[in-house]
């Protein structure tokens, strides 16, 4: 039996390599006029000032943005000593530190361990986080004292990579960091500044990946404009498919009844059986397209996201 598929349009992954100096809201309205559709979200927020992966999810892959929001993350992050940040980056007003403050590598390496595993974590105040109704960088900028309350993250890798004290009184260190969603690279650059007697903001930042894209894998603005030039379509062998990083949800593969049945929205009890406990699986048909996502229920499958239109020509499955 056949089934309708994914339709016209663009649906997929798109792995943007954001330069810096846009936002990430710029970047998702240049992708939105290039593809010509106005479902465009992106999966993490980068500040101007940074650079690196932005997974842009187009079409119907918008409905797999939560699935990717506690993805690891990993950054490349310059941090330079002598100085604090009212902004904790190079876009805010410094204040220098104390006079012979600045701190040496054999410091700033003995404190890493420090900030390393779960920790408490102070946002900066420039942040989107909302205070009663208001976002606190808006409060900041207005002159308001803004103290938000820590929150726990998990920084699973930090290392230093290269180390400059061509200045001594400004040395710059290199980190690579891999941690969990909702960290603030900026806040650990202030939090190290101070656990080694000093201060520091971060003055430059790159994500090399955001789960399992990597900037290996990334896709310049430049090549996006030259991809979609003559149309939409261009940017079709630039997307990654809709199911790209959901490997631990296992996948089913449904008989064409049982396909008819899920774009109907309807509970199936595969043929094929469930493999595992996990709690989603990826339902696929007999040809391997992605048919819906879906939530056990012992035995049964409840469709959760389905992406393929409903289909007549089969009887329902109990």
């Amino acid at each position: 039996m056949a089934h309708s598929s994914l339709g016209p349009g663009l649906d997929g992954i798109l792995v943007a390599a954001k330069p810096a100096g846009p936002t990430s809201h710029d970047v998702v309205a240049l992708v939105r006029r290039l593809a010509a559709t106005k479902r465009v979200g992106h999966g993490g927020t980068l500040d101007p000032f940074a650079s690196g992966v932005l997974p842009i999810f187009l079409g119907r892959a918008t409905r797999v943005v939560e699935y990717h929001l506690a993805d690891r993350k990993a950054y490349h992050a310059t941090v330079c000593f002598g100085a604090s940040s009212s902004t904790e980056d190079l876009e805010g007003e410094l204040t220098p530190a104390a006079e012979g403050s600045a701190p040496t590598r054999e410091t700033v390496e003995a404190a890493l361990p420090g900030l390393t595993g779960t920790i408490s974590q102070r946002p900066p105040a420039y942040s989107a986080i909302k205070i009663s109704g208001k976002r606190a960088y808006a409060m900041a900028r207005a002159g308001e004292t803004v103290l938000l309350p820590t929150r726990e993250v998990t920084i699973h890798e930090l290392d230093l990579v290269s180390w400059d004290e061509s200045d001594p009184d400004r040395p710059i260190a290199v980190l690579d960091i891999v941690c969990s969603a909702g960290t603030y690279i900026r806040a650990l650059g202030r939090d190290l500044g101070e656990m080694v007697g000093s201060a520091a903001y971060l003055c430059a930042l790159t994500r090399t990946a955001s789960g399992p894209f990597t900037l290996d894998g990334a896709v310049t603005l430049d090549d996006l404009r030259t991809a979609a030039a003559g149309s939409p379509a261009g940017l079709t062998p630039l997307l990654k498919p809709l199911d790209t990083g959901l490997e631990a949800f296992p996948i089913v593969t449904l008989t064409d009844d049982e396909t008819a049945a899920v774009a109907r929205g309807q509970y199936v009890r595969p043929r094929a059986g469930l493999s595992g406990t996990s709690e989603r699986y990826r339902l696929r048909d007999a040809a391997g397209q992605l048919v819906a996502i879906a939530i056990a229920d012992g035995e049964r499958l409840a469709p959760d996201k389905v992406f393929v239109a409903p289909s007549h020509a089969a009887a329902p499955v109990a």
